[in-house]
């Protein structure tokens, strides 16, 4: 529309009157580089979330997970936080569920309204002017501009890094999320990982035995199934090579000379060819008997009957001079200081042990045939086992090592009760007919030292054998030897440190406990506390003496309790069940609401991980195993 008198158009007169107003809005100085800005809050407002809008070109510029900074309006502070809902498309001046929307979207139409992106943050602290976070005392104010953090600075900010990478965080295209292999507020501390089958436990698991054995640190695991027996080899799998090519990663294993497969005497192993495979045996001198007693499922009249024949044991192996000997005044030393409740009497056998309750036994079938006779009270020679008695132990197949054991059987004059005896001596020959125990012509128990040299990895490969119970006996069993030989690698460090010499660092120890509710049940803890007990100790020693666990299980509800708390550290992958989800917000702190919604429907390879040294748990896309597993689906 033209003006008659002066020949100026519409257009003309509205751009005079925007250059009269100070011409076009010139975007404020701190908005530059702004994705949106917070808006008011509501009555149903939460303390420390906002709500942010967006325009839609900005809609997927924060996905969730991604770390902003607000700077507040007009008090000039800045806060730092982390998206937790959204981002969400909202329909301009509409309802998203309006009538008009809804009609048009149900019957074919093809309007697009205008529209803009909507998400909630959550306030992780205000941001001090030396980049310190404090916990906020104030919100920001409303059309407070809103930035993502770059993925550099979000590193930075999240302290999530570390040389035992475990994957990516999510939210960013580039932010590794790790731990640090020599912090001893993290690996020492203790470490769970949880979830469901098929939720990627394996695939963490690999890539933390891989990377931790990298750094340095001396990894032992106990492999129930057999999975880890391959890490010598690169994997062939494709999903997992597809993975590693998008990350720029390589297939790689662990060098074979820094590998070692162990399995037990007389039970196979999960991957026979492998080129460094050792065969060992157990020790019974390790168990405490009191946890044998508990493995052995005692009644009351036979765990007296065991107890006094171990203690009859420990005077024939003194007369014997088997343990202490007359000349070793360390030994003599040993002996007195042995703490029962946390291992076995050093040097004894299980042959010798069965040796002494068969001659208690015979005794006892000797006493119930003669009344009241000699044999109660008698150290004659008669009392002796009968010459059908066939002893395990060559001490005491001479006729003085006979006479030995029978002034020590008489002089303790044990209880009677032959069908007690018989049960012990059957409940005792029964671990004896797993062939796992050291003895004469037998292969060599653990070397210890071995497990704890840097830089090795060590797997327990326990897939063959045959129950439960033998796996407990030989969990509890290296968890013994570890901690006795850290112990002594610590107290030798410590005497180097006193003198002022040269000290060598003690080696830094991770454990991977597979399938742990297998071992540390609620059912299990009930029968065993000593047992547990045991465990307990070491978690709480190992604290301090650079050992630390890592308990991995498919069924957390299982566990205890009290297993959950030693733990400082957790990668969740899918869980589902409610009470499970519930007792783990308990025990994990720091966990937004947000992401305790996403637990039960994680993608598999996807898991909520909390580290000590972190500033937030985050959500993180586990990195590919780039070694061979054994049963990837």
């Amino acid at each position: 529309m033209i003006d008659s008198k002066n020949g100026t158009t519409f257009l003309d007169k509205l751009s005079a009157d925007c250059a009269t107003a100070g011409g076009p809005v010139v975007p404020h100085p701190d908005d530059i580089g702004a994705i949106g800005k917070t808006l008011f809050d509501l009555p149903g407002s939460a303390d420390l979330t906002v709500t942010v809008v967006v325009p839609k070109d900005m809609l997927h510029a924060a996905p969730a997970q991604s770390l902003v900074r607000i700077r507040s309006r007009t008090d000039g502070r800045a806060y730092l936080g982390v998206v937790t809902a959204g981002p969400f498309a909202e329909p301009d001046g509409l309802r998203g569920d309006s009538p008009m929307l809804t009609a048009v979207a149900t019957h074919g139409g093809d309007y697009l309204p205008p529209y803009h992106g909507r998400f909630q943050v959550t306030i992780l602290g205000e941001e001090l002017k030396d980049g310190a976070l404090t916990p906020p005392r104030l919100r920001p104010v409303p059309n407070s501009p809103v930035f993502v953090l770059a993925d550099d600075e979000a590193a930075k900010v999240l302290k999530c890094g570390g040389d035992v990478r475990l994957g990516l965080a999510v939210g960013h295209e580039q932010v590794e999320v790790g731990a640090p292999s020599h912090v001893k507020s993290v690996f020492p501390r203790h470490t769970a990982i949880l979830g469901t089958t098929g939720g990627g436990k394996s695939t963490t698991v690999a890539g933390l035995i891989s990377r931790a054995r990298a750094a340095g640190m001396a990894v032992i695991v106990l492999d129930v199934e057999g999975e880890y027996t391959a890490m010598h080899e690169p994997t062939d799998h494709k999903g997992m090579l597809a993975g590693l090519r998008e990350r720029k990663l390589l297939p790689q294993g662990t060098p074979a000379k820094d590998m070692t497969v162990y399995h037990l005497v007389g039970r196979g192993t999960a991957n026979p060819g492998h080129p460094n495979r050792k065969e060992f045996s157990l020790q019974f001198a390790r168990l405490s008997p009191y946890a044998v007693k508990e493995i052995l499922d005692l009644s009351d009249a036979q765990e007296e009957r065991f107890f006094k024949a171990f203690d009859i044991t420990k005077e024939v192996m003194r007369d014997l001079d088997i343990f202490p000997k007359k000349d070793s005044a360390e030994q003599q030393r040993l002996a007195l200081e042995n703490d029962e409740f946390e291992r076995g009497y050093p040097g004894m056998m299980l042959a010798l042990l069965m040796d002494v309750v068969g001659a208690c036994l015979a005794r006892a079938e000797k006493g119930s045939k003669e009344g009241k006779g000699k044999a109660k009270g008698s150290d004659d020679e008669d009392d002796t086992p009968p010459a059908t008695f066939e002893f395990q132990t060559p001490g005491l197949r001479t006729s003085e090592g006979k006479a030995k054991l029978a002034k020590r059987v008489n002089a303790a004059n044990p209880p009677g009760n032959a069908i007690s005896w018989r049960a012990v001596l059957g409940r005792l020959a029964r671990l004896n007919r797993m062939k796992v125990f050291y003895g004469d012509g037998g292969k060599p128990p653990m070397t210890y030292t071995n497990l704890l040299r840097p830089g090795s990895l060590s797997v327990i490969d326990l897939s063959d054998s045959g129950f439960s119970e033998l796996n407990n006996i030989v969990i509890a069993d290296i968890l013994r030897g570890v901690q006795d030989e850290q112990e002594d690698s610590y107290a030798k460090y410590e005497a180097a440190k006193a003198k002022g010499d040269d000290a060598t660092d003690p080696p830094r120890v991770l454990i991977v406990i597979e399938e742990a509710h297998e071992f540390l049940s609620e059912e299990r803890i009930a029968k065993t506390p000593v047992l547990f007990e045991q465990v307990a100790k070491i978690c709480k020693r190992g604290r301090k003496r650079w050992l630390g666990l890592c308990f991995v299980t498919q069924l957390p509800a299982h566990l205890p309790k009290q297993v959950l708390s030693l733990c400082n550290s957790f990668v969740l992958h899918k869980l589902q069940d409610p009470a499970v989800v519930a007792l783990l917000k308990r025990t994990v702190g720091g966990v937004d609401e947000g992401l305790w919604d996403r637990l039960p429907n994680l993608a598999p390879g996807q898991a909520i991980v909390s580290f000590p040294h972190f500033a937030r748990p985050l959500l993180v896309s586990i990195d590919p195993s780039q070694a061979k597993l054994k049963m990837t689906e």
